[in-house]
């Protein structure tokens, strides 16, 4: 097998660890915030994740389990907003040429996505946005730096292996 054939094949895993570590810097971040400003312990951070799927009162009343669904969830849509990016950037040039600028401009549609779209029309109940001004600064702030950067720097890092290879 060639370097070119193993570099094109490697978008697939370089797509996953990029969607793995906005997923960590992201729920990290989270569970950090909400323990230091409000006392919330980690496992209702996970249960508010879960209860986009399964409800408030489900997510509340399921202890560990419905803690750990919370944390799959997390995960999933990392990766799946990792795998878009990696969709758009095999088809866009643009996003590769400027990958700082296509990643910020996809941290902030995810910002806009995730909580007035996603959030809206899931079981957890939320509404748009808080009306803490610092929240939504930091929040679109992690959806840029935490999520979306570090998902463009292993899109591009398999990328440029693979034009490099060619």
């Amino acid at each position: 097998m060639n370097y070119a054939a193993r570099s094109t094949r490697s978008l697939p895993l370089w797509t996953a660890i990029g969607g793995l570590i906005a997923g960590t810097l992201d729920i990290g971040y989270a569970i950090t915030y909400w323990g230091v400003t409000a006392h919330v312990p980690a496992q209702r951070i996970l249960h508010s994740v879960a209860s986009g799927l399964i409800g408030r009162e489900a997510a509340l009343a399921g202890g560990a389990s419905t803690a750990a669904l919370g944390l799959f969830l997390h995960y999933f849509i990392a990766l799946a907003m990792a795998a878009v990016y990696a969709f758009a950037a095999t088809r866009l040039a643009w996003m590769r040429q400027r990958p700082w600028l296509a990643s910020t401009l996809y941290g902030l549609w995810l910002f806009v996505a995730m909580n007035f779209i996603v959030v809206p029309l899931s079981r957890a109940g939320g509404k748009g946005l808080p009306d803490d001004v610092v929240w939504i600064v930091l929040s679109i702030a992690v959806h840029v730096v935490f999520v979306a950067w570090p998902i463009a720097w292993a899109v591009n890092r398999a990328m440029k292996g693979a034009s490099n290879a060619r």
